[in-house]
């Protein structure tokens, strides 16, 4: 029953994950300048709602299906937090949280299917396979987003929000709370990699024992 609730959800993912990537991209490429204190255009804006709906269904989802998942209602919480105080609040900064969005999504849709087949592989061969193939460049392409490409662009965006340069159209407060929330992510995020890439390496090694015998 559990894995059939989480196929769920990664299949509320699917119709998030990848659109919202072409979103974002496409609404940082026709900004007229960039810059982590430039107000929202409208564009930006709808690109925020239709994130904010996906993790507002998915967060229910789990609230009413799965209570027992705390770091993943945690996680929804604090990332609806973000996107709706700079949609409703402070209606500034949305370039920032789009570079974020692209980093965190592009890795969706292979994610995804590499849960899908992850929860149905002692089930059906398959599946396993498709796991198994899809691990490798699955795990290299989170690295590269979330630990390496992510931690980059938030240094900068920590950087100038501390800086105070925002301060006139983003409160203090509000960027510190970016910071405390995207940081906290990207260092999950990368404890969580670095776990699958443990467990990989483990699964190869016990294999490599067992054709020595």
């Amino acid at each position: 029953m559990k894995h059939r609730l989480e196929a769920t959800s990664c299949f509320i993912s699917l119709f998030h994950g990848t659109p919202a990537v072409f979103l974002a991209v496409f609404a940082i490429q026709t900004q007229p300048s960039w810059g982590f204190a430039y107000p929202n255009t409208n564009f930006d804006n709808l690109v925020l709602d239709f994130s904010i709906a996906y993790f507002t269904v998915d967060l229910l989802h789990y609230l009413i299906l799965i209570p027992g998942d705390y770091l993943f209602i945690a996680h929804h919480l604090a990332t609806l937090f973000v996107f709706v105080t700079c949609r409703y609040l402070v209606l500034h900064g949305a370039f920032a949280l789009l570079v974020l969005l692209v980093l965190a999504e592009v890795t969706s849709l292979c994610q995804n299917i590499w849960t899908l087949a992850g929860l149905r592989k002692s089930e059906l061969p398959n599946a396993a396979k498709l796991y198994k193939f899809l691990s490798l460049p699955f795990y290299a392409l989170y690295t590269l987003m979330r630990a390496f490409a992510g931690p980059l662009f938030f240094y900068k965006m920590s950087a100038y929000y501390l800086s105070g340069k925002a301060n006139d159209v983003i409160p203090n407060w509000v960027s510190v709370s970016w910071i405390i929330v995207v940081g906290g992510a990207i260092g999950v995020s990368i404890l969580w990699i670095l776990n699958r890439w443990i467990e990989l390496h483990k699964e190869k090694f016990g294999n490599s024992e067992k054709k020595d015998r």
